[in-house]
């Protein structure tokens, strides 16, 4: 699909708002000393929550900030911290990417659904200390309590790379869970073993959240041939619904002609084949902008007319910057449909 297209148009955020709305706090032993990313926005108990992932140098942990207007963010909690050393499979860390929702309508306030008394939340967790470190598996963790404080999670994962195909071989990353026809899909993106590795996009589908079963056609979201913007990567998937249309805002990557992950579009009408849009919706910023490097990693939020687009943006190191992850200042920020 061209960009021009009015089916694409409706959930283009031209407008960015410019800083970040969250950052890493940058302190020792904190979970988000090094970056923050990852986000997930959704409302509660009267406030907008961030679900988000921290990198502390060691691994990822996943934390709770709250908002009265979208845009100023505070820490609320560390919600899955660091396991004692080698108690747990997922003892390193564990990046949460998505609360089961109310209903997966874009123009539907996303709100957490209960399902047999639980919040259930979806993560990933790498077997080694580092930055995203050997090949991931996924996860639930769930919560009865309002205040969303306190997690459990399962004590092994129900989603292996181990029993999937080549194409995912290298681990999985970002998932997230929507419910259809009485049935839950998992959107999630994986990577191959290849040295210059291609992550793309896969969906399985299950009857009861702990049993999934690999869509046939998978990945179902893939790379475009080079050179294309998204030729390499295909990745994090945020699956919602307007009307007939399945969309998902993915983003891409080249990293040989294009150096910058971008969020695109892809739309479909079950979920299974899906349509591209050729160009990225959300593209990386200027020279100098915070999302200089990358603006990747999509959550999608409506409210009162106004479309946001809450991603992970990045740009070179400076002094002064409170974190950094590999030369980079790594924050989360915001684009809308309207103009701030």
């Amino acid at each position: 699909m061209k960009n021009d297209d009015a089916t694409i148009q409706k959930y283009v955020t031209p407008y960015k708002y410019g800083k970040p709305v969250l950052a890493g706090s940058g302190k020792e032993g904190a979970y988000d000393a090094c970056g923050v990313d990852c986000p997930f926005v959704f409302w509660h108990n009267e406030r907008y929550f961030m679900l988000h992932v921290g990198f502390d140098g060691k691994g990822y942990q996943t934390a709770l900030a709250v908002s009265d207007d979208l845009l100023s963010w505070e820490h609320y909690a560390v919600v899955l911290a660091r396991e004692e050393e080698n108690s747990r499979w997922d003892w390193v860390g564990a990046a949460g990417t998505w609360i089961i929702k109310e209903s997966d309508n874009l123009y539907d306030t996303p709100k957490l659904r209960r399902v047999d008394g639980k919040y259930w939340m979806v993560y990933h967790s790498y077997p080694s200390k580092g930055y995203e470190a050997g090949p991931a598996e996924i996860s639930l963790a769930w919560c009865e309590d309002e205040d969303l404080k306190i997690w459990h999670r399962l004590d092994k994962p129900v989603f292996s790379w181990k029993d999937g195909e080549a194409w995912e071989a290298g681990g999985l990353y970002k998932a997230g869970i929507i419910e259809h026809d009485n049935t839950w899909y998992l959107f999630y993106n994986a990577k191959d073993t290849q040295k210059r590795w291609i992550e793309q996009t896969g969906v399985a589908m299950s009857k009861d959240l702990f049993t999934w079963e690999r869509c046939r056609e998978n990945p179902v979201v893939r790379v475009s041939p080079e050179p294309a913007w998204d030729s390499r990567f295909l990745s994090d998937p945020y699956v919602v619904k307007d009307g007939e249309l399945w969309l998902d805002f993915f983003f891409g990557y080249d990293g040989k002609v294009y150096k910058h992950a971008q969020d695109g579009l892809a739309v479909s009408k079950d979920l299974i084949h899906w349509d591209k849009a050729e160009e990225p919706v959300l593209p990386n910023g200027a020279k100098g902008e915070i999302d200089e490097g990358h603006a990747h990693k999509a959550s999608i939020f409506y409210e009162k007319g106004r479309l946001y687009h809450f991603y992970c943006a990045t740009r070179p190191w400076r002094e002064g910057d409170s974190t950094k992850v590999f030369e980079e200042f790594r924050t989360i920020c915001v684009a809308s449909s309207q103009p701030f």
